[in-house]
């Protein structure tokens, strides 16, 4: 269980964090969402102890521990092996076998344990990292983009991986699919706090729109009663008889207070500039063939028939050659054999995934627009800049302190310059928050021009692919459908074992699982104290309440055999109020003890399955 509580958090006049908090219950797996630079991973950052907050607290019980799989990757030993072992606890270092353990588990062999990790694909480079994290057995396992340059099996695996993880995730990813694969929670920044809610994005997004409305609805009333009641006082205040009614609006009014309007939050909204064709095809590939060496060929004697409103997906393991494919369509590389013709009156616009180095650090935002686009005006480049969320003055930041997400943005505002009719995009997704995900997947299906897409999010491939260029079992084919009906029809073959296991915990020593119930008994024990705390308070102070109620009632009973008006008037007061105290503290009192039986029946089936 990890709690935070009233924190705040802001860099120079920007707030991100502003007295807010959540809670991580056991087993819970919370998804965290929010858009880019609001604060995401500032907050896991604070959680992890890398970064601070200005005010509030983390708190967890003794001996928790947390594991984070941060986006970047890098290694400083030259064997997996020595690399895994570094996750190890201090008194765990010589017992290698967990590490071994592990590495089998995620699917690396033992001849893969001497290999130098950087030999590896991108997928099990972040298994590797994953080994370290889990190695070190984390209470709290927190995720920061894993599926970054990960293919489609690689994410199937660590759906399953986190889904079947025994304890506390909180995750972070742009792919909304994957996240609603994988949470049990959603916990939001949004307007600077953090709510969280049971469910998936779509009851999240839901709530929050909800919420908005509720707030802009209940302002409107009390401006709308605010300017009643300042009516009637500006009309009445000079009326001595009215003095009274005058004096209980004024107070009135001060404690209805004011409510701010909410400012709109800007969205990622824009369309791609379609230049008409009126031919019947874009393009013709003819008996492809590739390989960076001749004996092994990535693309061999491919072909392929591009049509004006295809929506081509590519997809399939890292490696086998999507990147390469695309450059070979873009013209960027030559075929060794094979053609490719476009046709006269096709503009193509091309995304690159590596291609945000080629902006200019030294240049503006709307710089770069325009030099990419030399026949367009200034007018033209902050139109698109306004599209892409750089308003007004954002739009002469330099591109040297833009964010991994706002550089991507502005490639995809270049591609906005010129009107195009045949897009091909790699990896367009990998920088972009939920929200301009769910823009851009709108823009492009509305784009009337050619798609051809790399993409390892599964959603983009439901919502837009109608044909599929399919790079599997060493070989490229075409499949005539829709991504649903591939998955139907073809699906992917477990090439990768992997996917179908689930790593359990090391089996423990007998006393590895004394030492591991008694470390869960004692958490227990600390998360239970203050809620029974509590519990004993409430109590105590309802006891003193009735006691408080039986005297008043007998004053009361007193006061009215006297027929004392005035005393039995303050007396039936000070009645209802202690009564409304009391359902206050009943009420309270429900919530603490469901609280101390949820902990209970947490913490005993931890010490179950640890007895399993």
């Amino acid at each position: 269980m990890l709690n935070i509580e009233g924190i705040s958090k802001s860099f120079g006049d920007q707030i991100l964090l502003d007295d807010t908090g959540f809670q991580i219950n056991p087993g819970e797996r919370v998804g965290l969402v929010g858009r880019n630079g609001h604060g995401k991973t500032t907050l896991l950052n604070i959680i992890s102890g890398s970064d601070h907050a200005e005010e509030g607290s983390i708190s967890s019980p003794s001996g928790y521990r947390i594991g984070f799989l941060p986006q970047k990757i890098s290694f400083s030993k030259s064997r997996v092996i020595d690399e895994a072992v570094l996750g190890l606890l201090e008194h765990d270092k010589d017992n290698h076998w967990k590490v071994e353990k592990i590495l089998a588990g995620l699917g690396f062999s033992e001849n893969d344990f001497i290999k130098d990790p950087i030999e590896f694909s991108g997928g099990f480079q972040v298994r590797l990292n994953l080994t370290k994290v889990l190695v070190s057995e984390p209470d709290l396992l927190i995720l920061d983009e894993p599926t970054n340059y990960l293919d489609i099996t690689s994410i199937r695996w660590i759906s399953q991986f986190l889904i079947s993880w025994p304890r506390e995730v909180l995750l972070v990813t742009h792919d909304r699919n994957f996240m609603d694969n994988v949470v049990t929670h959603i916990a939001g920044i949004h307007r600077q706090k953090i709510k969280k809610i049971k469910g998936d994005t779509s009851k999240y997004y839901d709530q929050i729109a909800q919420d908005e409305e509720v707030y802009e609805k209940t302002r409107v009333n009390e401006e709308k009663k605010k300017k009643e009641i300042e009516l009637f006082i500006s009309r009445f205040r000079a009326k001595a008889r009215l003095a009274n009614m005058v004096q209980s609006r004024i107070k009135t009014l001060e404690k209805i207070g004011s409510k701010e309007k909410l400012q709109k939050l800007k969205n990622l909204e824009f369309g791609f500039n379609y230049l008409s064709f009126p031919g019947k095809q874009v393009m013709q590939i003819q008996n492809l063939s590739f390989g960076w060496e001749k004996q092994f060929l990535l693309v061999n004697n491919f072909s392929l028939m591009v049509y004006p409103e295809d929506r081509i997906g590519v997809i399939g393991k890292n490696g086998k050659g999507k990147t390469t494919f695309l450059k070979l369509v873009s013209g960027k590389l030559s075929p060794i054999e094979g053609s490719i013709q476009i046709n006269p009156g096709v503009e193509l616009g091309y995304f690159e995934q590596t291609n945000v180095q080629s902006l200019n650090d030294e240049f503006t935002i709307e710089d770069e627009l325009i030099k990419s686009s030399p026949d367009s005006d200034r007018q033209a480049a902050r139109n698109i800049c306004g599209a892409m969320m750089f308003e007004k003055d954002l739009a002469l930041k330099k591109i040297a302190v833009l964010s991994g997400g706002e550089k991507s943005r502005v490639m995809l505002g270049k591609l906005l310059m010129t009107p195009l009719n045949l897009l091909l995009l790699d990896e367009p997704s990998n920088h972009l928050d939920i929200e301009a995900c769910d823009s851009f997947v709108s823009a492009l299906d509305n784009f009337e021009g050619a798609l051809i897409i790399v993409t390892h999010n599964e959603m983009f491939l439901h919502s837009l692919a109608n044909r599929l260029v399919v790079f599997k079992n060493d070989s490229v084919h075409v499949f005539e459908g829709t991504y649903q009906e591939f998955l139907e029809k073809e699906g992917w073959d477990e090439e990768d074992s992997i996917v179908k296991k689930v790593i359990k915990p090391p089996i423990l020593s007998k006393k590895e699982l004394r030492q591991k119930k008694s470390d869960i008994i004692i958490r227990k024990s600390k998360a239970i104290k203050p809620v029974k705390h509590k519990i004993d308070r409430l109590e105590a102070d309802i006891e003193k309440n009735e006691t408080l109620i039986a005297r008043t009632n007998d004053f009361l009973l007193e006061a009215s055999s006297k027929k004392d008006s005035q005393t039995l008037q303050t007396l039936a007061k000070e009645l209802a109020g202690l009564q409304a105290l009391n359902e206050i503290l009943f009420e309270e009192l429900e919530i603490q003890m469901e609280l101390f039986d949820k902990i209970e029946t947490d913490f005993n089936h931890q010490l179950e399955e640890v007895e399993r």
